[in-house]
């Protein structure tokens, strides 16, 4: 193993052949480095966007990694017009006729004529309509229960007592409700939430919201559990996780932790099946969380390379369906750090695949089947043997021919979704359920 980090006494000992090994692992690191930054950049500046601005018909590349043609477009003059178009009128979007209306009918100020003083008759009227928003009210709830007393025998009778959502009772079912959904679907964290309440003049502090939360949880596991189990009932399953801070107590601190949604949707395949996601928690990355919630689950496992997974596809009940999705990612970040020709051609050849998959977006698994074998497949062989030649070409440790062996390493697995119309040709369906918990945890690093 070279080192890169070589001093100059170092340096002036060294031979040729040692400082052109020390040259090559110091531009391994550099197109590394240049990489990591051009990733951190658009992450933090860039386009969340990862769709390619190139035109396959107008962009010819060689193996060699060498552009040979690039087919300049010249825009054509556009055509004078002798009817010139007019923008057709805005037609104003009626309101939902759900919401309540409230009529509010304004007379004239005259109740007779003010040129003849005659009398007044309806002709007709003028109607527009104003959206207005009441804002959420506390109120109280004040139960009263008579005690009666037999006049012959003296026998008293009550009414029992209401049943509370909460043991002390002091919060109602709507009011748990509000605090839960603003937390979790409106990322409004509790102590903004004490502040909300505090401008209503009422006084919840956030230890007492943070104690709701906490029972009102315990009270929805019977949910979670049915939810659990309807998912898990399915033969094709999305997985990812995402890090996610955790409380540390007595620490002072936060760890991390993984969570993650289970999905259970067929998504484009075309099947009626209620789609439905349930979310796993784990307090690290260790294989043992995936292999214990999915302990039971025979079928499709569709997900990213997690090395967690890997035991599971160990006995044949589950089988593997990898992720393009995370493949191309490789090819594309290469593409727009250093505008790699090898990456770029990675990623149309990706992209007409994907085409194919736009076309036979909610059909039948078994016609999907059929359109992968006809047209998907020549594709997917020509690209397997394209990186094969491709990595002749490339340095062992180059960031391109690491990408290429991430995508042959999954390349068996992944040719399933061409014999199979239920599996996708990547996860997103698994990413776009983490986007409300991605979300809340950029407004809400307590999350």
């Amino acid at each position: 193993m070279v080192c890169v980090h070589a001093r100059q006494n170092e340096l002036e000992k060294m031979g040729a052949s040692a400082l052109s090994k020390l040259v090559l692992a110091q531009m391994d690191r550099i197109e590394h480095l240049e990489l990591m930054v051009a990733k951190l950049q658009r992450q933090h500046f860039g386009p969340k966007s990862e769709k390619a601005p190139i035109n396959a018909d107008q962009l010819m590349l060689s193996l060699s990694g060498t552009l040979i043609e690039a087919q300049s477009v010249v825009p054509e003059p556009p055509q004078a017009s002798e009817n010139k178009t007019t923008r057709p009128p805005r037609q104003s979007r009626a309101l939902p006729a759900h919401l309540r209306r409230e009529v509010r009918t304004h007379f004239p100020e005259h109740a007779t004529c003010p040129c003849c003083s005659g009398e007044l008759r309806k002709l007709g009227e003028d109607v527009s309509e104003m959206l207005e928003y009441m804002p959420a009210s506390f109120f109280v709830i004040r139960h009263v229960r008579p005690k009666m007393s037999c006049r012959k025998c003296s026998t008293v009778v009550q009414a029992s007592a209401p049943g509370c959502v909460l043991d002390r009772g002091l919060p109602g079912p709507g009011l748990l409700a509000h605090v839960i959904t603003a937390k979790y679907a409106d990322h409004t964290r509790l102590h903004r939430q004490s502040q909300i309440f505090a401008r209503e003049g009422v006084d919840l502090d956030r230890s007492i919201l943070a104690r709701w939360v906490g029972e009102a949880s315990a009270l929805l596991e019977p949910v979670a559990e049915v939810l659990r189990r309807y998912v898990l009932d399915t033969e094709k399953l999305h997985g990812d996780d995402t890090p996610l801070p955790v409380l540390a107590p007595g620490t002072g601190k936060t760890k991390i932790g993984r969570f993650g949604p289970m999905s259970a949707t067929t998504g484009p395949a075309g099947d009626d099946r209620a789609p439905a996601v349930w979310f796993a928690y784990s307090p690290d990355r260790k294989g043992e969380h995936p292999q214990r919630h999915l302990a039971k689950f025979e079928g499709i496992l569709q997900a990213d390379a997690f090395a967690g997974f890997n035991r599971l596809y160990q006995s044949g009940a589950i089988q593997e369906a990898p992720c393009m999705a995370h493949i191309r990612r490789n090819f594309f970040d290469l593409m727009k750090a250093h505008q790699s020709p090898i990456a770029t051609e990675a990623v149309e050849r990706i992209a007409a695949l994907y085409r194919i998959e736009k076309e036979i977006k909610g059909k039948p698994a078994d016609e999907r089947c059929a359109v992968r074998t006809a047209r998907a497949r020549p594709l997917f062989d020509d690209m397997r043997r394209w990186m094969d030649q491709a990595l002749t070409q490339l340095a062992t440790k180059s960031e391109t021919a690491a990408a290429i062996h991430y995508a042959l390493g999954l390349w068996d697995a992944l040719a399933r979704y061409l014999d199979d119309g239920r599996i996708e040709l990547d996860n997103l369906i698994a990413e776009r359920a983490l986007r409300p918990v991605a979300m809340g945890r950029s407004l809400c690093p307590s999350f």
